[in-house]
């Protein structure tokens, strides 16, 4: 099954595309993990993308796509793939279409996690990082620590990352409507989209997500 997941950040993308892609037994590939395994490994495409990055300029579309391209030949991407961050606007979306269509593949779904704007910032500004650990992560309404400021962990001291900020939130929200979100209806337009509420508990939103994708 070849898939597409969307959704506003703080919508749980990561954390639902780890669990389907375990489940749909495909690879979840994601625009952060290509990036940095290309500039790790210094493959080509790892070294232009860093010398974007370096110099604080967005890397280009067809550096991304050329990323994409080069994970979903790879042979684990054969029976299908779960793609998490890409494509990130519609100019990406087609050359997808694109590059499916030479390779004689087509999507089957484009799974769109809705979650409330006031949610989401909640989700995201309430966070908190361990400074010693940053796998460590609280929520001072969800899941907050036995003392406040204070890891249960390791007793490292938890604070709030900047791009965590409600300010920073609310501009990668604004970011996502005008960029990411006409993906959708690009893909309405094809028949593709499955849309379910990232509302509730984790398994829940996986539930939901794996009958909605039962049904395409």
């Amino acid at each position: 099954m070849r898939i597409v997941l969307v959704g506003p950040p703080g919508a749980g993308k990561g954390t639902q595309a780890t669990r389907l892609a375990e489940t749909l037994h495909i690879p979840h590939i994601s625009t952060g993990d290509l990036f940095r395994a290309n500039i790790s490994q210094q493959t080509e495409l790892g070294k232009l993308a860093k010398s974007y990055m370096d110099a604080g300029n967005l890397v280009p579309d067809e550096v991304t796509i050329a990323m994409a391209k080069d994970r979903m030949e790879q042979p684990d991407a054969a029976g299908g793939f779960l793609l998490d961050g890409f494509p990130r606007n519609v100019s990406q979306a087609e050359a997808l279409d694109e590059l499916l269509e030479t390779e004689q593949m087509q999507l089957d779904a484009v799974l769109d996690l809705e979650a409330p704007e006031e949610e989401v910032v909640k989700r995201i500004a309430g966070r908190r990082v361990c400074r010693n650990e940053s796998a460590h992560v609280f929520h001072v309404t969800y899941s907050p620590p036995k003392q406040e400021g204070v890891c249960d962990v390791c007793g490292g001291e938890l604070y709030q990352r900047d791009d965590d900020s409600e300010e920073t939130v609310r501009k990668r929200l604004e970011v996502y409507h005008t960029q990411t979100e006409p993906i959708i209806d690009y893909y309405k337009a094809q028949g593709l989209v499955v849309t379910i509420s990232a509302m509730g508990k984790v398994d829940e939103v996986t539930g939901r997500a794996l009958e909605a994708l039962k049904r395409k």
